[in-house]
Order: C-alpha cells, then structure tokens, then sequence
C-alpha cells in the first residue's frame, strides 16, 4: 500500500514542513522557502493526479485504450513560471525591506513599526 501511496505521502511532508517553516520562522527569507515548499508540494500533486494507472501518452496508437490526462502537467508549467517570478517579486521586495529597516525579522520590522 505504501509504494503506491508514495507521491502523496512526499505532498504532505512538504506541505506540512513548508506551513510549519511559514508559521514558525520569522525571518522573511525563510518564510519565502516555506512557501516554495508548499508550493512545490501542491505541483506534485497536480501532476500526481494526472496520472492514470497503465495509461499512455495522449498520443493515438494501435491497441492503446487508457490515456493520461495533459492538461495538468501543462498547467502546472504554467504555475512553474508564475512560481518563478512571483518568488523573484517577493525576494525584490525583501531586498528593499533590508534596505529600508536593516533587518529582515519579523519582530523587529514590526517593532520598528510600532516605535513610529
């Protein structure tokens, strides 16, 4: 039951251990790599699903009767690359948080933030 089970057991340690990192950790850059986690986690899945046990290509050939579904392998390539930039925007902006309080701590930005 397990080797069968084996994609979704891996989607819920990296889902788990990248909410875990978001909810815990204060540094913003971490939080960044446990959103990537739960991110990289949901990809999985996706394309987990599309899968169909003893199915082929989606290609037409002689004696072929069971075919795996595409669509969500394109789609998550499509969230791939919005992953991507939107993982690009959120260090950008950390970068500029660094510049403007000195830190990237959770705490202390929002300290600073009480203090003005």
């Amino acid at each position: 039951m397990l080797p069968e089970l084996y994609n979704y057991w891996v989607v819920i340690l990296l889902m788990m251990t990248g909410f875990y990192i978001v909810i815990v950790q204060g540094n913003l850059i971490k939080k960044l790599i446990g959103l990537n986690l739960f991110q990289t986690s949901v990809f999985i899945f996706y394309i987990s699903l599309g899968k169909v046990s003893g199915g082929s290509a989606p290609i037409f050939a002689e004696g072929v009767s069971s075919y795996s579904n595409p669509l969500p392998h394109v789609l998550i390539l499509t969230a791939i690359v919005v992953g991507i930039a939107t993982t690009a925007l959120a260090l950008a902006l950390v970068i500029r948080i660094r510049n403007a309080y000195g830190t990237v701590e959770e705490e202390e930005l929002q300290q600073r933030d009480l203090e003005c």
